[in-house]
């Protein structure tokens, strides 16, 4: 399926009426060309949780299916910038998939590191996309994207649902606490850097696999589209 950078009506609303227009410009949730802001502060605050978690002194890290036996190429911000410019999702699906993630993490205590962040945001971004946007990719092109083969990105698409126990609403005050929790780590002016974005085939297996070809099967979100109904219309009322 094409898919192109529009919202749903609920996403809509959210950035509307409930963080203010101020913060939507700032954040970039409907800047429509260029890489809006909102993907580089989601991207310095994984980093910095990677960082201090890589300083930690626990020893039994929990080794789950989003780990890899070595850290990928990409920064998480090459990352984020690529899955961004290949996915066409609407830049309020990152902060969606930001609070996908800490709720992962949270219910099965487990750390962010340089090992499982990367199949962590692309499977996070893969269910925010299908949950608030109108169109988006299916499962084979964002495999090809995130550089994982796409019978892993469907493993992981079901570990991450049941991780989180399918709650993938999101409310009125979480989605706003965490647009203001990302103006706050926002850098001063002139401190950002210019990210060089690679070309689609020049990634050979971001995460540390294999690269797998593009499978042409239409991917459903039958068991998303339940709950999606259930947010665009509480939000929308």
């Amino acid at each position: 399926m094409d898919a192109s950078r529009t919202s749903s009506e609920a996403a809509l609303t959210l950035e509307n009426d409930i963080i203010g227009s101020k913060v939507c410009h700032f954040l970039g949730l409907k800047q429509k060309y260029g890489n809006p802001k909102v993907v580089s502060l989601v991207s310095s605050c994984l980093e910095k949780s990677v960082e201090k978690n890589g300083q930690s002194t626990k020893k039994d890290i929990d080794i789950t299916v989003f780990h890899g036996s070595r850290a990928p190429t990409l920064t998480i911000q090459q990352y984020m910038d690529r899955i961004f410019k290949y996915s066409r999702c609407s830049p309020s699906c990152f902060i969606v998939a930001h609070i996908y993630m800490d709720r992962f993490i949270q219910s099965q205590n487990i750390i962010l590191t340089s090992l499982n962040v990367h199949r962590l945001l692309i499977t996070s971004i893969l269910v925010a996309t299908k949950f608030i946007d109108e169109a988006f990719f299916n499962n084979a092109y964002y495999a090809k994207v995130g550089g994982v083969t796409t019978a892993e990105l469907n493993r992981l698409e079901m570990k991450f649902l049941f991780g989180i126990d399918f709650r993938l609403y999101v409310d009125i005050s979480t989605f706003g606490r965490y647009c203001s929790a990302l103006m706050n780590v926002a850098p001063a002016p002139g401190e950002e850097e210019v990210q060089v974005q690679r070309p689609l085939h020049v990634i050979n297996g971001a995460c540390g696999l294999i690269k797998d070809n593009w499978s042409k099967n239409s991917e459903t979100r039958t068991l998303i589209e339940p709950f999606r109904k259930l947010f665009v219309a509480v939000v929308s009322r």
